[in-house]
């Protein structure tokens, strides 16, 4: 090997021992904290993980209340109705009846103005308890316009002003309670329960359970009726 091929050899393994040099030094080399513009790329790059944040209690408070009383039955019936008086050997003379086709609504529902704060929990997985108020009666009434005295009789002398607005006081009493033996709250409760679980649902939360018991932060209670997300 002449002169010029040994200088080159050794110039070629200089520069592999500085390369060989360079290489460990970059690894033992402590990483670099990057800047606040080199950590805001980062994170715009990198999907960060969104907090699901749920409506607080008073927020469901004051959205159902806008609801007020909230009609969610309307029950109507017939009845007739026989009212007399003065009867007996003297009829003829004293005696008055009349019998009255009763056409009537009763109206139940839920008042939401009676909801309180006790009476709603908000878990952090979004689950909403709520303890609603009983379903009540909020109208019983006559239709006068369908009502009308089907046929009545009278004696001589026998004719009763009152006798027909004490037969239409009678036929309202007896509306109400057909009204009720028929199950009128407990359907107005469950159409409340399931109507307000689909309004509630659509604020965001994972489901909606009605209950007698609002539960602690540490415990849920079984539900009485529940409706879940569709």
């Amino acid at each position: 090997m002449n002169t010029l091929g040994r200088v080159l050899l050794v110039l070629a393994l200089l520069a592999i021992v500085a390369v060989g040099i360079w290489l460990v030094g970059s690894l033992r080399a402590p990483a670099s904290i990057p800047t606040p513009a080199e950590q805001g790329l980062l994170e715009q790059l990198i999907p960060q993980p969104t907090p699901t944040i749920y409506p607080s209690s008073s927020t469901v408070i004051r959205s159902v209340q806008r609801l007020a009383r909230l009609e969610t039955i309307s029950y109507r019936i017939e009845k007739v109705i026989t009212a007399e008086t003065g009867q007996g050997p003297l009829g003829f003379l004293f005696g008055d009846r009349v019998l009255l086709v009763a056409a009537g609504e009763v109206i139940g529902g839920i008042d939401l103005a009676k909801l309180s704060p006790a009476d709603v929990a908000v878990t952090s997985s979004g689950t909403l308890f709520v303890r609603l108020p009983k379903a009540e009666v909020f109208v019983a009434t006559l239709d006068n316009e369908k009502t009308y005295v089907y046929d009545r009789e009278t004696g001589v002398i026998g004719l009763n002003p009152q006798l027909e607005t004490a037969a239409r006081r009678e036929a309202e009493r007896m509306i109400l309670e057909g009204a009720l033996e028929d199950g009128l709250e407990a359907q107005a409760q469950a159409n409340g329960e399931a109507f307000l679980s689909t309004f509630l649902l659509a604020l965001g939360f994972e489901e909606v359970v009605f209950t007698e018991v609002v539960p602690t932060p540490t415990s849920e209670p079984t539900p009485t009726a529940a409706a879940a997300a569709p």
